[in-house]
């Protein structure tokens, strides 16, 4: 277990990041799953085994979900938020917003981390008529386990928000994994 993160993993039980991911196609790489379009429903759809048990929005998909949803998001925040990428869990009944931060130097991420709170809430706002829960997660990489950083990650976790280093686990996300 890392000191405040989540913990490690390894490819079968969790997603691994890298500086430039594509969520959707680091979920569909392990065994069991399949990410596909769900007919005319917004995003896409995350099956394992062949049974619909997540569906993945990124960015302006997320607010197509929200019109499908018969959610006036307009009237309930009023600035957009452009999720990295949201995964709502079927089973859970929560969203996931899933925000991947890498640096190699000092820049505007650092202020970034700091918005977590806010952004965990409006997302709340948007979706809470429809029972769902909200985790905010930041996948970070290793830069971020420099000493400099442990007030904003203390805060982070002081806002029941999360982060973690480099790796998802699939058993966090509620997700299931394929049995040898």
């Amino acid at each position: 277990m890392k000191t405040g993160g989540l913990g490690g993993a390894n490819t079968l039980t969790g997603l691994k990041f890298e500086r430039k991911v594509d969520f959707q196609k680091l979920l569909g790489s392990i065994p069991g799953y399949e990410v596909k379009k769900v007919s005319s429903k917004a995003g896409m759809g995350v099956f394992f085994e062949g049974k619909l048990i997540a569906r993945c929005f990124r960015k302006h998909d997320f607010y197509q979900f929200l019109t499908e949803s018969k959610v006036d998001w307009e009237k309930l925040i009023t600035t957009k938020l452009l999720p990295d990428d949201a995964l709502l869990v079927i089973v859970r009944e929560t969203l996931f917003i899933i925000e991947v931060k890498y640096q190699q130097v000092g820049g505007s991420v650092d202020e970034k981390l700091q918005t977590c709170d806010f952004k965990r809430k409006q997302y709340l706002k948007m979706v809470s008529s429809l029972g769902l829960k909200v985790e905010y997660v930041y996948v970070l990489n290793d830069w971020f386990k420099s000493a400099r950083y442990k007030d904003v990650l203390e805060y982070i976790h002081s806002v029941n928000c999360h982060y973690i280093f480099n790796e998802l686990p699939m058993a966090w996300l509620g997700l299931p994994v394929k049995k040898n």
